[in-house]
C-alpha cells in the first residue's frame, strides 16, 4: 500500500507509449514483478496505503549498462534517502494555512452533515417516485384551464342543463345550488383548495366524458358541476370558521413546519468525521495531506470514501468469515522502532499453483481476495491510535523474493483493483516503504527514476537486494521485532525462552577473526542465550569459565562450523550453573566477508 501528500500518486511520463506490463508493491495485493520494455520508458510512483507501483525501464540504456557490473556488487547497494518524517497531527503545531485549511474543511463537513448529503445517494428513488404523480396533477390541472380558456366565448345555454342533469345522475345526493350559494362558495374556497382541487379533476374527467358525446361544453356548466360536489360540506359553519380563522391559522403552521432533523452522524475507521475534539482532526488531516491541504478536493475524496465504504460493505466485511489460506501472504508482525506496527507482504507465497488457483483464477476469486484484503487492513487500521500524539500510520515491508513475473495476468488484474482502491479511499497511512529482496536490475531501475520523484515519496521508499535485505530491515527494526526468516529473532508461535521485549545485540565480526561473548553467572541459576550469524559460514564453541581459582572449565558446546546453508537460523542453548563464573561462546569469522551477529541471553534462578 502506498500514500500520499498532494495526492496519492506521483507519475512521470517519459515521452513514447505506455506499456501494459508493470511492477506494483503492494500491501493490498501482491504485485508482478516490473518487467523490461525495449521501446518505452514510464515511471509512475503511487502512495496509498502499502502500495508502490513501479514500471517499465528501457533495454538499450540502463539494462545493457547495468549488465556489464558485477550483481554481488549491486547487491551491496541500498537505496537510500532523507528519512522521512511524520508530519504532527496536534492543531497547535500545524502552520497557519493547514490550520485554516483544516477549520474550512470543518465548515463544509458540518454543513453536509446538517443537510445530510453524505447520506444522500439512497433518498433519490423514493423523490422520483413522488414527483410523477405530482406531475400528472399538474397536467390535469393545465387540462381544466385549457378548457375554461378555450371554451369561454361558447356559450350554450342548453347544453349546460344537460351536463348538470348527466352530472347529477352519478352524484343523486347533490342537488343543485342557487346563484348565491355560488358567489359564497367561490368566496370561500381559497381556504380549501386542497378539496377543491381533488373535485375539480374528478368533474373534469366527467366533463370530458360529455364533451366526447356533445361536442362542446361551456364555461357555465364547469362552474355548475363543481359548486354543487363542494358546497354541502362548506355551508353548515361558514360563521364559526371566520371567527376561528386567526386562532386557527397559528397551530397549522407550527404543525406544517416540524424541526429539522438533527445533524447526521458519519465513522470512518471508528472515529466520527466531526464530534472527536481530537482523533478527528486526525482523520480530516490525512485527507488534506494527500490533497495537498486543497480544502474542496479534500472534502470531495471524504464524500466518495464514505460512499464507496457503504457501497463495499465495509461495516458487515469486519464479521465475514473469509477463509485464512492468505495468512502467509500478508501478516502484521512486530513494530518498527518508532512504534508503528509492521505489515508484511511476502508475494513469492503465489508461487504455489494451489493457492494462486484458489484466489486468483477467476473474477468471483479475486473479488474474494479483495475483501480479504480490505477485510485485513481495516482491522490492522481500528488498531491504530488516531490521538494526535498516537501511531495512526504503518510500515509496509514487501518480500520480492520469488515472486510472480509479469505474466501472470490473473495477479496484475488484481493488484491494480487494489491499487485503485486503496490510492482513492486509505491516504496517509503509510510510514514507510521498505522493499527487499529486491532483483538487482530494480536497483538500476530506481536509480534511473529517482529524479523524477518528490522527496517525500523518495524518503518513504527503501530498496535493498538479498543480501542487503537484514540491514536494511534492522535500521528501522529492532532485530528482536524482526521476524526469523528475515533475518531477526522474533519467532512468534513457538515455544522458547525469548520474546520481543527480551533486547538483542548487534555485533559486527571482522573477516578473518574470532568474537568472544561473556555472559557472567552467579550460582545455582541456568544460564539461556540465543544468536545467530547473517549468512553463517562461521565456527562456533561454547564452555563455562568457574570464578574459583583452581576449577576446571566445562565444554557447553564443541567447537564446530556452521555454513550459509544451515537450517538452523537460530542456536539456543541452556547450562546449569552450580558455582559463579561465565559462559563464553566463541564466533570464528574465517570467511573474508564482515558478519553480522546478533544475541541475547537471560538467567533463571532454581525458583523458575
Amino acid at each position: 500500500m502506498a500514500e500520499e501528500t498532494q495526492k496519492p500518486a506521483a507519475e512521470v511520463v517519459v515521452e513514447k507509449p505506455v506499456t501494459e506490463k508493470e511492477l506494483a508493491a503492494d500491501a493490498a495485493a501482491p504485485v508482478p514483478e516490473a518487467e523490461v520494455s525495449e521501446k518505452a520508458v514510464e515511471v509512475k510512483s503511487e502512495e496509498t496505503v502499502g502500495v508502490a507501483e513501479g514500471v517499465t525501464v528501457s533495454a538499450e540504456g540502463v539494462i545493457e549498462a547495468e549488465k556489464t557490473e558485477e550483481k554481488g556488487v549491486e547487491e551491496e547497494k541500498i537505496a537510500q534517502s532523507a528519512s522521512f518524517k511524520e508530519e504532527s497531527n496536534v492543531v497547535g503545531e500545524l502552520p497557519d494555512p493547514q490550520k485554516k485549511a483544516l477549520d474550512e474543511l470543518k465548515l463544509l463537513i458540518q454543513e453536509a452533515l446538517n443537510k445530510h448529503e453524505f447520506t444522500a445517494p439512497p433518498t433519490p428513488p423514493p423523490v422520483k417516485v413522488e414527483e410523477k404523480p405530482a406531475e400528472e396533477v399538474k397536467e390535469e390541472k393545465t387540462t381544466v384551464e385549457e378548457t375554461k380558456t378555450g371554451e369561454e366565448p361558447k356559450t350554450e345555454e342548453p347544453k349546460p342543463e344537460e351536463s348538470s342533469s348527466s352530472k347529477a345522475e352519478p352524484e343523486k345526493e347533490v342537488p343543485p345550488p342557487p346563484p348565491a350559494a355560488v358567489e359564497a362558495k367561490e368566496e370561500k374556497a381559497p381556504e380549501e383548495k386542497p378539496a377543491e382541487t381533488v373535485v375539480v379533476a374528478e368533474v373534469v374527467e366527467k366533463v370530458a366524458a360529455v364533451v366526447d358525446e356533445d361536442g362542446a361544453k361551456t364555461v357555465e356548466a364547469i362552474e355548475e358541476t363543481i359548486v354543487p360536489v363542494a358546497a354541502p360540506p362548506e355551508e353548515p359553519a361558514p360563521a364559526k370558521e371566520a371567527e376561528a380563522a386567526p386562532p386557527s391559522e397559528e397551530p397549522k403552521e407550527s404543525e406544517a413546519t416540524p424541526p429539522p432533523p438533527p445533524p447526521e452522524e458519519v465513522f470512518i475507521w471508528g472515529i466520527p468525521l466531526l464530534g472527536d475534539a481530537e482523533k478527528s482532526d486526525t482523520i480530516l488531516l490525512k485527507f488534506l495531506r494527500a490533497r495537498d491541504f486543497k480544502v474542496k478536493d479534500a472534502f470531495t475524496m471524504i464524500k466518495n470514501t464514505v460512499r464507496w465504504r457503504k457501497e463495499f460493505g465495509i461495516e458487515s466485511l469486519l464479521d465475514e468469515d473469509l477463509g485464512n489460506e492468505l495468512q502467509k501472504v500478508v501478516f502484521m508482525d512486530g513494530f518498527d522502532k518508532e512504534g508503528h506496527p509492521v505489515c508484511y507482504n511476502v508475494f513469492g507465497e503465489f508461487q504455489s499453483k494451489e493457492l494462486y488457483q484458489k484466489t486468483l483464477s477467476d473474477e468471483e476469486k479475486r473479488t474474494k481476495f479483495l475483501r480479504w484484503r480490505i477485510q485485513f487492513l481495516e482491522k490492522s487500521i481500528r488498531k491504530l491510535d488516531f490521538s494526535p500524539s498516537g501511531i495512526c500510520t504503518i510500515v509496509q515491508v514487501n518480500d520480492l523474493k520469488n515472486s510472480p513475473g509479469p505474466g501472470k495476468r490473473e495477479l496484475r488484474l488484481a493488484t491494480n483493483q487494489a491499487l485503485q482502491l486503496l490510492q482513492d479511499n486509505y491516504p496517509e497511512f503509510v510510514a514507510r516503504q521498505v522493499f527487499i529482496n529486491v532483483p538487482w536490475w530494480y536497483l538500476a531501475f530506481n536509480r534511473m527514476i529517482s529524479p523524477f520523484l518528490t522527496q517525500r515519496t523518495k524518503s518513504k521508499f527503501v530498496f535493498a537486494g538479498p543480501s542487503k535485505s537484514a540491514d536494511a530491515l534492522f535500521k528501522y527494526i529492532a532485530p528482536e521485532q524482526v521476524p526469523v526468516q528475515y533475518g531477526g529473532l522474533n519467532r512468534d508461535g513457538e515455544q522458547q525462552e525469548f520474546t520481543t521485549a527480551d533486547s538483542v545485540t548487534e555485533v559486527i565480526i571482522k573477516p578473518a577473526t574470532k568474537h568472544t561473548v561473556e555472559f557472567p553467572a552467579s550460582e545455582a541459576s541456568t544460564l539461556v542465550w540465543e544468536f545467530r550469524v547473517l549468512g553463517w559460514d562461521v565456527s562456533y564453541g561454547a564452555e563455562f569459565v568457574p570464578s574459583t581459582e583452581g576449577s576446571y572449565t566445562v565444554i557447553v558446546s564443541k567447537t564446530r562450523k556452521i555454513s550459509a546453508a544451515s537450517d538452523e537460523p537460530v542456536i539456543s542453548d541452556t547450562f546449569k550453573i552450580g558455582e559463579a563464573g561465565k559462559v563464553v561462546l566463541t564466533i570464528n569469522n574465517q570467511s573474508s566477508k564482515k558478519k553480522k551477529l546478533l544475541y541475547r541471553s537471560k538467567t533463571k534462578t532454581c525458583s523458575d
